[in-house]
């Protein structure tokens, strides 16, 4: 290619629609003439909306020249996707002269339903006159050739605090030089952390996300840029879910002295489902421990309580992922009923085979002894008792 020509100069009040309509008879070309102009003064080229359904390749060439060598600004390449914000750039060069023509290749992996538009944007640099200029913008119906093309992204969910990470996976080959990041839908933009060649037509590359504090869906797509041009993946979804806490506390059902029958009362969440598991934790009010029991029924039975002892019960669930379980809901507050009256009668064998019986009465997990009456009790009945019980009684 020979020197470009000056055919229009794009300024940054150009209606598009105008530039398209002259870049209808024309063609996909853009000059920019950076002589006297102000520093970070822009001028854009808008592609047409692109709908596709396979692969494909667009490419370019661009230049900058200026008489003094020196750089007249900067060229970047962006990315609007779906009618969403530009972004930052995915591609752009700035503070050099080119030899002449140079072409790159965008890899763009969006595909229908979704679609597309390339905004080539030209940045003057004060003080530094020459040109910018693009020219012989295509659509090719078949790969890149040097820039890489990423793999479908997945959807990413996880709970709020945990480890967000995704893998960019893209065909070709693999360079020291290269550069890979995660773009955000806002354009904000976070280096790629570790880059794995998979064989000599496939690399891999992960980052973590670190936003994960809070209830959210963001998106992220990845970009590499090589010596080639750059590759774009599509948009995939960052679901950050908040795991459940129930809103009411236990429903209490039935009270004893040695159990109290509850309703976890899950139905009604605060934070996002679905629960795979309930669990109940109670403790007493005046103690320091706790237990947890898995719930598996609609209503549960607290067995093996002490007497006349507050206690204090919560509901937990827990989502799927890492993190899953949220709070304890709010507390229910209750009392087991107090012990009744236990009446036990035994008896001692005597020389002269009389039978002297005695009566337990246990109130409150306290033991009170009576003598009374004669009680037909045999010697075993009353030594297995009185082992049962931990008590041993002098003979009267």
């Amino acid at each position: 290619m020979g020197q470009p020509q000056l055919l229009f100069y794009c300024k940054s009040q150009v209606n598009p629609l105008f530039l398209l309509f002259l870049l209808s008879f024309i063609g996909s070309f853009m000059m920019v003439n950076s002589s006297g102009r102000a520093s970070g003064q822009k001028a854009h080229l808008l592609l047409p909306t692109l709908k596709e359904n396979d692969t494909h390749c667009i490419d370019f060439h661009y230049y900058l020249s200026s008489r003094d060598r020196s750089s007249p600004g900067s060229l970047n390449v962006y990315v609007k996707v779906n009618g969403g914000p530009q972004g930052n750039p995915i591609w752009n060069v700035s503070g050099v002269v080119t030899e002449g023509w140079v072409k790159a290749e965008l890899a763009i992996s969006t595909f229908w339903p979704h679609f597309y538009q390339v905004i080539f944007e030209s940045v003057s640099l004060k003080g530094h006159p020459g040109y910018i200029a693009v020219d012989e913008v295509r659509v090719l119906a078949h790969p890149c050739r040097k820039a890489p093309h990423f793999l479908r992204l997945q959807n990413v969910e996880v709970n709020v605090g945990q480890n967000a990470t995704f893998q960019c996976i893209a065909g070709g080959k693999w360079s020291q030089h290269d550069k890979l990041w995660l773009q955000q839908w806002n354009g904000r933009d976070t280096a790629l952390m570790v880059t794995r060649v998979v064989n000599h037509r496939r690399f891999s590359a992960t980052v973590s996300v670190a936003d994960t504090s809070q209830r959210s869906i963001s998106k992220y797509r990845c970009v590499i840029r090589s010596d080639g041009g750059s590759g774009v993946s599509n948009y995939a979804e960052l679901i950050v879910k908040e795991p459940p806490t129930p809103i009411a506390p236990p429903e209490l059902l039935a009270v004893g002295a040695t159990y109290l029958w509850i309703k976890p009362n899950a139905n009604s969440i605060i934070g996002d489902g679905p629960i795979i598991l309930k669990e109940v934790e109670y403790r007493t009010t005046t103690g320091n421990w706790a237990e947890t029991h898995i719930v598996d029924s609609p209503n549960y039975k607290l067995w093996h309580l002490d007497p006349d002892v507050e206690y204090e019960i919560r509901v937990l669930l827990t989502r799927p992922g890492e993190g899953g379980t949220g709070p304890p809901g709010p507390p229910l507050t209750t009392r087991t009923k107090c012990a009744g009256r236990l009446v036990v009668c035994y008896s001692f064998v005597m020389q002269q085979r009389y039978f002297f019986s005695l009566t337990i009465i246990v109130t409150n997990g306290l033991p009170h002894i009576l003598v009374d009456g004669l009680c037909q009790w045999s010697e075993l009945t009353m030594m297995n008792f009185l082992l049962s019980w931990n008590i041993l009684l002098p003979i009267p």
